[in-house]
């Protein structure tokens, strides 16, 4: 006992000398921790007398309370020298001036997604979204594209290894795939037409120059109700080109094309005027192509379980990157992607 006794005496000394907190933490291991010199002691328990036992335990713990009173003294007593430490070199001179404040700024794509989404959205469209990776029939078969369509080839499709015996998965070539699933899903669930909905979203196509890019974004609307004829979308197509220009009289004609999803089908120009400074929506004689559209394909509404002899519609698709361009005069695609901070700037909203 009497050795304990020396030996919580020094134990506490060396607690008291102690200039840093390792220190201290090196001393607490050495006495009490699961080797240390005190906790050892009790190893000499099973050699004591029965009577000698009790009074030995007792003194083992009264010499470990000791040390432990005297190491968590000393370490409030470190811990508040070296909080004064900190507070003497972390001081702030409240007297300085301010620091500039770090703006972010929002990506011009994000902000004609907003702005398309909000005017379709006032002419009572809804907003539904799709995986990204397809399979053939949502992304090509349940559109009326054929098995021999140019669109398919690998040099406009990006394909991911499928299942032995069945055709590969791949990304969206477009957001029509949105679309397909979500007529799809409403009539297997027992609902039916109207379907008034756009589906925005990014798209992929391996194609790369100064117009486009692998990856891009699109916005599809679609609206499928009975008696929904061409002049239907030309007025829906007419009043959101206004708004989103910002132009009360826009020039927009339509000329006839050919999609597989659609037909008719047509190309929409609008008419603007070309100059070295950019190209100004509603002026001039030019005329610059701006989306695709059309009546919906009897075979695209068979597909997903419409009655095509009751119920049509139409169906249009634009480009994000390409509005974003027009409007805010942003000369190259590929500078979108490019993670340039001083394009964001200039660029960013």
């Amino acid at each position: 006992m009497t050795d304990l006794k020396e030996l919580a005496q020094t134990g506490c000394i060396e607690a008291k000398q102690s200039t840093s907190l390792q220190a201290l933490e090196e001393i607490r291991v050495k006495y009490l921790g699961k080797s240390g010199i005190i906790t050892s002691q009790m190893k000499n328990i099973a050699t004591l007398p029965a009577e000698e036992k009790k009074a030995f335990g007792a003194e083992v713990n009264n010499a470990k309370d000791l040390v432990t009173a005297a190491i968590d003294a000393k370490k409030a007593e470190l811990e508040e020298v070296e909080l004064s430490a900190r507070l003497a070199n972390e001081s702030v001179d409240i007297t300085l001036p301010i620091r500039p404040a770090q703006k972010g700024s929002i990506h011009p794509i994000s902000k004609v997604t907003e702005e398309v989404t909000a005017i379709l959205s006032a002419m009572g469209f809804a907003v539904e979204t799709g995986p990204e990776i397809e399979d053939d029939f949502h992304n090509f078969g349940a559109l009326n594209i054929p098995d021999n369509h140019p669109a398919r080839q690998m040099q406009d499709t990006f394909y991911l290894e499928g299942i032995s015996g069945e055709k590969p998965l791949l990304l969206r070539t477009h957001t029509s795939s949105v679309q397909i699933r979500t007529m799809e899903k409403t009539m297997q669930n027992g609902g039916k037409p109207p379907f008034k909905f756009i589906a925005p979203g990014r798209v992929y196509r391996s194609d790369m120059d100064m117009t486009h890019t692998p990856m891009f974004h699109q916005i599809e609307g679609l609206y499928i109700d009975k008696n929904v004829n061409m002049g239907h979308l030309k007025g829906v197509l007419h009043e959101f080109l206004k708004a989103f220009f910002e132009v009360d009289a826009v020039p927009i004609r339509f000329r006839p094309s050919f999609f597989p999803f659609t037909e008719p089908s047509a190309e929409v120009d609008i008419g603007c005027a070309r100059s070295r400074e950019g190209v100004k929506i509603g002026e001039g004689s030019d005329w610059l192509e701006i989306l695709g559209c059309g009546m919906v394909h009897p075979n695209v509404l068979k597909n997903v379980g419409i009655n095509p002899d009751e119920y049509q519609g139409f169906a249009f698709g634009i480009g994000l990157e390409r509005l974003a361009m027009l409007k805010y005069g942003a000369p190259d695609l590929r500078d979108f992607f490019d993670c340039d901070a001083r394009w964001l700037k200039h660029y960013g909203f």
